[in-house]
């Protein structure tokens, strides 16, 4: 297992360059670039734009040199912790990041506990009470929140709390706390705006994950073995943990690797619907306005967090199922 999992961080070293040579490829495939998104919007404003003060702005963001310069010179900086420079906020990427990082990654973290929390108990009860009256109203529910998309939910729970209360919900603070430094105030006044958000999360993930569950959960308690243990006078609760769920639970532990980007990316649109300081909301303003080292430096950052998963789910499916053990 030890030599497995040195192994796959061996792996990783090479894939992370390869990533790092996408990701700047991709950012460089769409025509022009930040210079030209900003002189383009210099000139319609009628401002003249002469050469001299062209090349003195490609000097400055670095554009005057070639691609493979540009490159080594980013992955360098990358290699040393400094994330680049944004074009669009004129502030470094590490400052912008790390402003947000934490507000995405504790909403990320909260929205999947609670989902857990709530989804495997309902899924567990649903399978081993099917077709109770219990499991059709889960299961009516489930499908509510799988077929209504997270801005659409969100935009009528805002429409209905100000409709009730007349005040605005978006954002997770109030205007007093937004640019303040964190203290217990500001935690109190972000714990009475973070429930929507979270409503939102909570009730469209669950209903996911609820009938995923109850479907791999069902298809365990069908087969033979089962009902073999129970001739032989297993009890059936010890038996339902021991092998079923276990099982059942495979596939959610062989997806762990796509949790991670989403601690760091969180729901963009969403975010951008309710206002929250997330980094999603950044990553698409970085795309439009083709801000590379912004855009680079994150989605860089998400594949990264993608490898890190994969690694993280393999160990754990290594230390659920044996015979993956016995494989190695």
């Amino acid at each position: 297992m030890f030599n497995y999992i040195v192994k796959r961080l061996l792996i990783l070293i090479p894939l992370l360059f390869l990533l790092s040579v996408v990701v700047f490829v991709i950012i460089q495939l769409p025509p022009g670039d930040f210079l030209t998104t900003y002189i383009s919007k210099l000139q319609s404003t009628g401002m003249v734009v002469n050469e001299e003060y062209i090349q003195a702005l490609k000097i400055r963001y670095g554009l005057d040199e070639p691609l493979y310069v540009q490159y080594f010179k980013w992955f360098s900086e990358l290699l040393q912790g400094n994330l680049g420079y944004s074009f669009v906020y004129n502030r470094s990427v590490n400052v912008l990041l790390g402003a947000r990082l934490v507000t995405t990654v504790t909403l990320s973290i909260v929205s999947l506990v609670c989902i857990w929390i709530v989804a495997f108990p309902l899924g567990f009860y649903s399978a081993t009470h099917k077709y109770s009256i219990a499991d059709h109203t889960f299961t009516a529910v489930s499908f509510f929140g799988v077929s209504v998309p997270e801005f659409l939910l969100a935009i009528g729970i805002m429409y209905l709390y100000f409709q009730s209360t007349g005040q605005y919900a978006g954002g997770l603070f109030s205007d007093q706390f937004a640019n303040e430094p964190w203290s217990l105030a500001k935690f109190h006044d972000m714990l009475q705006h973070v429930w929507i958000p979270l409503l939102v999360i909570v009730v469209t993930g669950t209903a996911g994950l609820f009938k995923t569950f109850r479907a791999n959960l069902l298809d365990e308690l069908s087969k033979p073995y089962v009902k073999t243990a129970q001739a032989k006078g297993v009890p059936y609760l010890r038996l339902l943990v021991k092998y079923p769920v276990r099982i059942a639970l495979i596939p959610f532990i062989s997806t762990v690797g796509w949790l991670f980007p989403t601690l760091i990316s969180g729901q963009t649109i969403l975010s951008m619907v309710l206002n929250l300081p997330t980094i999603g909301p950044l990553l698409i303003t970085s795309l439009k306005n083709q801000d590379m080292f912004l855009a680079g430096s994150i989605v860089f950052i998400m594949g990264a967090m993608a490898m890190l998963g994969n690694l993280v789910s393999d160990i754990l499916l290594a230390l659920v199922d044996p015979r993956i053990r016995r494989s190695m």
